[in-house]
């Protein structure tokens, strides 16, 4: 683990509705390292990141962030959601600096539209830059809110599912574009799926998670070079098996339990 992580999660409970959610979950993301939470459907992935962003408060244990709480870190932060989120009446390069006008008032308008247009040359969009979202796929409008979140130069991006709704060719695209970016940029990401191929292709390590009440089941380190294909390594392949066999065992503990 990382002496000086950017996120850190110790002994985290966190109890919703007199439901309880977290059970003693402790895991580290390391600075500049991509690191996937991967677990079933309701365990509470998307959680974290609500966590880490100050969107809930704490109840038992610590989640530091950049080595400070998370709402003294929240503008270290950027989040990309599941759905692109882009206001409909703006342009493409102006919902990419939409972040930067919320976050950053002070900085000119000039300023903001210029790093804007660098982040969608990053993506791919910078072509695209003056149209307006109904005129883009949903590839392209997710990889504006990829921009929107990289103008905002954060140290740490939350991803939440962020290429789930894309069909299968869309996906593995912007996978690999995803991945040239972190190596491009170093940022520490956090990248919630619940797609075990998703998370061997990506990670630097994936941060397994069980069943509510949630723990960490396990935290797998992937090693393999990149670029990756978890059908032909026979190491990712392996992987798979192993992530596989886990989300067997904990369907197996619910099986028992129901029995």
């Amino acid at each position: 683990m990382n002496t000086n992580p950017a996120i850190s999660f110790s002994k985290t409970r966190l109890v919703l509705g007199g439901s309880e959610i977290y059970r003693d979950i402790s895991f580290d993301v390391g600075a500049g390292e991509f690191v996937c939470l991967l677990g079933p459907s309701g365990c509470g992935k998307s959680t974290s990141l609500r966590l880490i962003g100050d969107l809930l408060p704490m109840q038992e244990g610590d989640v530091q962030v950049a080595g400070m709480t998370p709402a003294q870190a929240w503008n270290q932060t950027a989040f990309v959601f599941q759905s692109p989120r882009l206001l409909p009446w703006r342009t493409t390069l102006e919902n990419a600096a939409f972040g930067l006008e919320m976050r950053h008032p002070e900085i000119s308008k000039a300023d903001r539209l210029e790093r804007a247009q660098r982040e969608l040359d990053k993506v791919g969009l910078g072509a695209d830059a003056q149209k307006m979202p109904v005129m883009l796929s949903g590839g392209e409008k997710q990889r504006g809110s990829i921009a929107r979140a990289l103008a905002l130069d954060p140290q740490i991006i939350l991803m939440d599912e962020p290429f789930s709704a894309l069909d299968h060719t869309t996906r593995h695209r912007l996978r690999q574009q995803m991945v040239d970016l972190w190596a491009e940029t170093r940022k520490t990401v956090l990248f919630v799926t619940h797609d075990i191929d998703e998370a061997l292709f990506l990670a630097d390590r994936i941060v397994v998670l069980s069943k509510k009440p949630t723990q960490v089941e396990e935290i797998v380190a992937v090693d393999a070079p990149r670029p990756r294909d978890p059908d032909a390594s026979p190491e990712l392949v392996q992987l798979r098996q192993h992530l596989v066999s886990i989300f067997d065992r904990l369907e197996g503990a619910d099986a028992a339990l129901a029995g």
